[in-house]
């Protein structure tokens, strides 16, 4: 097991899947396999199209169309993260507990997996999951290329919202930097940060980014594939560099790299002992 990659013993309170819900699946599926490499494989059913985003030999992430009833809650073109559970029903009633709220209750898709979709108290949301089967393939360590590297929240209330999570799911949410930025952990592992929102952001959300080479290769990327640029390059407290994005359809998303030969390229190869980044505040606006 390569250093900073998840004991699959116990995944609760972890990412462990990335769903894009747009407006053109198929604008989509173009720009990110420019952009990250990714394979795409179309699983849909009668009832409903989705694709699967493929690095390797594993799925690593999903996609299907923005629901039309999607405008009545506020959503727009994005990505939604899943956090693993061991009781999917109880997650939910708990997130109801706490304040937060369930916009699809516990639903079972057969032979896959039990999840609700839900939102924080402040209105960020996110599913509550649990794998009906054991997946084959080992979670990514957070350094491993072309796959998520960092969870963001930007919350209305980093206090309040610590706390929530902290309940919900067992998070270590260590003490504010002078900047306000919260790291949480999970298993005494690093995954993400929490802070409280700039006034200009319209509402909280979860925000992910994807690990790539060289973030100016990147960048040319993103923009020759009809992507925008809406903030960096900015480095990191760990020499990264970072880029925050959105797609032709609208979805924010960031990357995160290095400058030249270092990062050369885009698809997942990562040694064995590679460490995973430690970050400060991420997300610049």
């Amino acid at each position: 097991m390569t250093a900073g990659t998840p004991n699959t013993a116990n995944l609760q309170g972890r990412f462990i899947w990335y769903e894009l819900m747009t407006t053109d699946m198929a604008a989509a599926k173009a720009f990110y396999g420019k952009v990250m490499g990714w394979g795409a494989q179309d699983v849909s059913a009668p009832d409903m199209r989705y694709t699967l985003f493929i690095v390797g030999r594993s799925s690593i992430a999903g996609m299907m169309n923005l629901p039309e009833d999607a405008g009545k809650i506020g959503q727009r073109p994005g990505w939604i993260g899943f956090i693993a559970v061991d009781d999917v029903d109880a997650a939910a009633a708990r997130v109801k507990e706490l304040g937060g709220r369930v916009y699809v209750p516990p639903t079972e898709i057969p032979n896959v997996s039990r999840f609700s979709v839900v939102a924080d108290p402040q209105m960020a949301m996110f599913v509550v999951v649990k794998w009906l089967r054991p997946r084959s393939d080992q979670p990514a360590a957070l350094n491993a290329r072309s796959r998520v590297g960092w969870h963001e929240l930007l919350a209305a209330d980093c206090e309040k919202a610590a706390a929530f999570y902290r309940k919900l799911f067992g998070w270590q949410i260590a003490e504010a930097a002078a900047d306000g930025y919260r790291l949480f952990s999970v298993g005494g592992q690093a995954i993400g940060g929490i802070y409280t929102k700039a006034p200009t952001v319209p509402v909280p959300f979860w925000h992910f980014y994807f690990n790539v080479g060289d973030i100016d290769a990147a960048a040319k990327r993103v923009k020759g594939a009809g992507g925008k640029i809406v903030s960096g390059p900015t480095q990191v407290p760990d020499g990264s560099w970072i880029l925050g994005c959105t797609d032709p359809q609208g979805a924010l998303f960031a990357l995160v790299g290095k400058h030249g030969a270092g990062g050369v390229g885009y698809f997942e190869r990562v040694a064995p002992g590679d460490t995973p980044p430690t970050h400060g505040r991420r997300w610049s606006w």
